[in-house]
């Protein structure tokens, strides 16, 4: 199995960045793509970035040219990069490991993004 866990969020004003980590363990050689969702009250949760084992990534429309996804083998870590930042990025954040069609969930990290 694997576990995830997701820190870094907080309150931000508008214009300002906010860096998010999951950091991985467990059975980490099987994850083939990680990925960050975020969930705003009384909407659905939709994907924010995703990044391969390969290295490639994908991107929402909604946040390309503002948000980076990258990570750290060395540390298990995937980093989520978020500038420019706007109310609507406000959502609780989740980070998700994939091994083949499972899916390992984090508990989420709250970004607000308020003046």
């Amino acid at each position: 199995q694997v576990q995830v866990v997701e820190s870094g969020g907080g309150l931000v004003q508008p214009g300002g960045s906010l860096r998010l980590s999951c950091a991985a363990s467990g059975r980490i050689f099987s994850i083939h793509a990680m990925g960050w969702y975020r969930q705003a009250p009384g909407k659905p949760r939709e994907l924010v970035a995703t990044i391969t084992s390969g290295g490639s990534t994908n991107y929402a429309d909604s946040v390309k040219g503002r948000f980076t996804i990258s990570r750290d083998n060395a540390k298990n870590t995937v980093y989520l990069q978020m500038n420019s930042l706007k109310p609507e990025d406000t959502a609780v954040y989740y980070c998700n490991a994939a091994v083949g069609t499972s899916r390992s969930w984090g508990q989420g990290t709250q970004v607000t993004v308020s003046s």
